[in-house]
């Protein structure tokens, strides 16, 4: 009789587990994030500087991360196309403490994420 529910049942299930594991996945610091290159993670720290490079390709905005720029441990990347998704401007981030979520990279000496919608990036309650 419900046969034709169960499908949508279980992929329900499956989308709050995975929504769940993702909000319960431990904070990584900024200066720990290198150590999980290649791993998916959640990088957690202040936004020590938001730089908006409008003159390099791709038209970036950083959000540096564990360090004044240019001794900073780890760098949120977000392309000057995805910028518009955010409805505000990305600098006003700067002094703030936020979480990003996604795939961590080497860059150089530093750990990057790219960051290409707001669902990644989340300001933090963190003390």
């Amino acid at each position: 009789m419900y046969k034709h529910l169960l499908p949508l049942f279980a992929a329900t299930v499956l989308a709050t587990v995975a929504f769940d594991a993702a909000a319960d996945a431990e904070m990584i610091p900024p200066e720990s994030a290198a150590r999980f290159a290649g791993k998916d993670g959640m990088v957690c720290g202040k936004v020590e500087k938001a730089r908006y490079a409008e003159g390099s390709e791709g038209q970036p905005t950083f959000l540096h991360m564990g360090g004044m720029f240019p001794r900073h441990t780890f760098s949120a990347r977000i392309a000057g196309s995805n910028r518009s998704k955010f409805g505000f401007p990305l600098e006003t981030l700067e002094g703030k403490t936020v979480c990003v979520i996604g795939k961590i990279q080497r860059d150089a000496s530093r750990a990057e994420i790219e960051v290409a919608s707001p669902a990644n990036l989340k300001l933090a309650n963190i003390k």
